[in-house]
């Protein structure tokens, strides 16, 4: 792999490795650390990596840092809510039940199995396809629709219960 190649992987890649990162590890700071690193492991090996597979290298690496920063301990996943409509004043009332709310969101994203809020982040955030998140996981499409599927009961949950 030349300079010039990883040059381009750096500049397509980082931004998707970094949020695959922080979806696993709920932790902007450490995900931009452990990107960090991924390119820095890929760019002492570059003699040994193909530019053709680089993605899934990139991948992987990333994956695998994640997995031995997760052998270390549970990380918390915080989630904002988008404020879609700013021109509505809203009512005390209103910002407590939407502040209960992200708070009860929250703690069910944190209650995701990995892979299912990594799926569904990848997804909601990212606005990557079913098809698009399984060739970065290196799995099915169908594996991605279940993992959709039960992170979408499991926070359906929170959306329908009341305060």
């Amino acid at each position: 792999m030349t300079q010039a190649d990883f040059k381009l992987a750096f500049d397509e890649y980082y931004r998707p490795i970094k949020n695959f990162l922080y979806y696993k590890l709920s932790d902007i700071h450490l995900a931009e650390d452990i990107t960090q690193e991924v390119f820095i492991k890929t760019w002492d090996k570059r003699d040994s990596v193909m530019t053709e597979t680089i993605k899934s290298y990139l991948y992987k690496i990333a994956n695998n840092l994640a997995i031995n920063h997760f052998n270390s301990g549970k990380t918390r996943f915080e989630l904002k809510l988008k404020d879609h409509d700013r021109t509505i004043s809203e009512s005390p009332e209103y910002v407590m039940e939407k502040d209960e709310f992200a708070a009860r969101l929250n703690r069910a994203m944190d209650n995701l199995p990995e892979q299912q809020r990594v799926v569904f982040l990848m997804n909601r955030i990212d606005d990557l396809t079913y098809r698009e998140i399984a060739d970065r996981l290196e799995i099915s499409v169908k594996a991605v629709e279940k993992r959709m599927q039960n992170a979408l009961e499991s926070l359906r949950h929170v959306t329908q219960s009341k305060f």
